[in-house]
């Protein structure tokens, strides 16, 4: 499917630029998404993965994503149930699905990226992805996410009088297209158009059902007296940390006048009236999106010091594998990001809008969300510069921003999350991931303009 995609593409870029006299914008456009793949992209990843690769190494080696996949082994065994209970890919996709869920983007791709890697241990097809890779390709597209920071970002800049009001649409949202894409990619696995192709000769049909391919378990030794209490004072320090990012006042002033309110006789104390229970949920969000990444950091390399693993030199070994991946998702994202910069700039989203307004009118589906639905699977910011001038265009408090919101919480940029899962591992044969990302995408799309006429409407 992706082939078909691509060269559409490419073609209808060609086209309509040869038509609307924009075949130098075509041009400039090819040529900027190359260097954008290379330069803005896949270079600065290759810090990034050898980092999260690093840190990854630490959790392996320490036990960690041991015992965090058998936390959630019951709920990982229905999902990838072609996946051996105790192979390192079900420690890497809980990884990832968690990151994904704060919206720690530079944290969730390299994990995801590992996934890839440790599912592709498991495939009998080279170049061809499993089962297991569309289903979390499908989970990928369409995660759930606890805080859409961006979108909350960009309406606060605007001066929305409350940005964090689009949290619980665009969770809901999330969900419904977390759910489609499950049962689209459980649904689209069993048709014979994705069916799996026979494995070569001299191979088994099926991926083992032992742990054969997982390595041997981990053997660390108990946790000293001293360590323990280092790491319980650890745990404690980024709990306070959390409490009064998320449940003290924003300013002395404001607990100045919470404290008068309080020691005032005739009147009883209350928070302020801002103070609901939206903004104690959005708060708390917000503190743990800002403290996971440094208690990573500190927890884990913190941990696997005490269970004696060698910190630097096992960090080292698995950030060695960053600038690897990195370099080996190049082609596939120079491919789908030519192909969607010439398809924009001769004028294919816009022309698909127009074309697509009628259909949609009469099901009451705003007609100036469609360049916004149509751009989010192709390009993020892309999507984030067309809510940008929505917003701008129509009030951050508007009904139609708070829609654009909502879907760019609940949406995902599908092509390019597949070009570089897929493409870290060489997979051409993409099957039915494409088609159960899409689904994803327009339920959460649905679900979007659904939710936020019945909230805030």
């Amino acid at each position: 499917m992706l082939n078909w995609i691509w060269l559409g593409l490419v073609l209808l870029a060609v086209l309509l630029g040869a038509v609307s006299g924009q075949l130098a914008e075509v041009t400039g456009a090819a040529f900027e998404a190359c260097k954008t793949a290379v330069m803005t992209l896949a270079l600065p990843l290759a810090g990034i993965m050898a980092l999260w690769l690093g840190v990854m190494r630490l959790a392996e080696k320490s036990g960690l994503v041991g015992f965090l996949a058998a936390a959630l082994r019951p709920i990982m065994r229905w999902l990838f149930p072609d996946v051996p209970a105790k192979h390192p890919a079900m420690g890497s996709m809980v990884m990832n699905m968690a990151a994904n869920m704060l919206g720690l983007a530079n944290a969730a791709t390299p994990l995801g990226l590992r996934a890839m890697q440790d599912l592709e241990r498991l495939n009998r097809r080279p170049g061809v992805a499993t089962n297991a890779m569309c289903t979390f390709l499908a989970i990928n597209t369409s995660s759930i996410q606890l805080i859409p920071a961006t979108a909350v970002a960009i309406l606060s800049a605007a001066g929305a009088t409350n940005p964090t009001s689009i949290i619980g649409t665009a969770f809901v949202a999330t969900v419904c297209s977390t759910a489609a894409g499950i049962i689209a990619v459980k649904s689209l696995e069993k048709l014979s158009w994705f069916a799996l192709p026979k494995v070569e000769a001299g191979s088994s049909e099926t991926a083992p059902a032992s742990n054969e391919l997982a390595p041997d378990p981990v053997e660390v030794p108990p946790l000293r007296p001293a360590w323990r209490i280092l790491l319980v004072l650890t745990l404690l320090l980024f709990g306070t940390l959390f409490v009064a990012m998320a449940y003290l006042p924003a300013s002395f002033e404001t607990l100045a006048n919470a404290v008068r309110g309080f020691l005032s006789v005739p009147t009883p104390f209350a928070f302020p009236p801002e103070w609901t229970g939206r903004h104690w949920v959005a708060r708390s969000v917000e503190a743990i999106s800002l403290l996971a990444i440094p208690f990573i950091l500190t927890m884990f390399p913190l941990y696997a010091a005490a269970r004696r693993v060698p910190v630097y030199e096992e960090f080292v070994e698995g950030a060695k594998e960053g600038f690897q991946v990195a370099i080996r998702i190049i082609p596939f994202l120079v491919a789908i990001l030519v192909a969607i910069g010439m398809f924009r700039a001769a004028g294919g989203i816009d022309l698909l809008a127009r074309l697509l307004s009628p259909v949609f009118e009469p099901l009451h589906f705003p007609a100036e969300l469609l360049p916004l639905v149509l751009m989010r699977p192709l390009s993020g910011s892309g999507a984030n510069g067309i809510f940008a001038e929505l917003v701008k265009t129509h009030g951050a408090d508007s009904l139609i921003a708070k829609m654009g919101a909502t879907i760019m919480g609940s949406t995902e940029t599908t092509f390019y999350v597949i070009a570089v899962y897929f493409g870290s591992v060489a997979i051409r044969r993409t099957r039915h991931a494409v088609a159960a990302g899409l689904i994803a995408d327009l339920t959460g799309v649905i679900a979007s303009v659904i939710i936020c006429n019945l909230v805030f409407s």
